[in-house]
């Protein structure tokens, strides 16, 4: 059963530009990881970062949270985010076909 992540990071005054130019080197980084189907951020009209994950397995996920990628990107936030990031897990619920309905 594959895992949805929503990762919802607030920038401080006058860092968004800042905490997407961290963020973005990861993107490409962990799409290599094995069991990362999606890995993408995008801008809330709140002026937070969302960033939607999609792994294959919750094992997978745990790795990916142990990996040198996190660390990094964990070390290039340091003093650019407002709070701690928020991060939830959750499982699908399909609904629709293969292609809608589900991540």
């Amino acid at each position: 059963m594959p895992v949805i992540v929503t990762a919802l990071f607030t920038p401080k005054e006058g860092a968004f530009d800042s905490v997407v130019a961290a963020l973005s080197p990861a993107i490409a980084e962990v799409h290599q990881e094995p069991g990362c189907l999606l890995y993408a951020i995008h801008e809330s009209p709140t002026g937070e970062v969302l960033m939607i994950e999609k792994w294959e397995t919750a094992e997978l996920l745990d790795a990916h949270g142990e990996g040198e990628p996190v660390k990094r990107l964990n070390e290039s936030l340091v003093g650019l985010l407002e709070k701690p990031v928020e991060v939830q897990r959750h499982v699908p619920i399909p609904a629709g076909d293969a292609l809608q309905g589900s991540l």
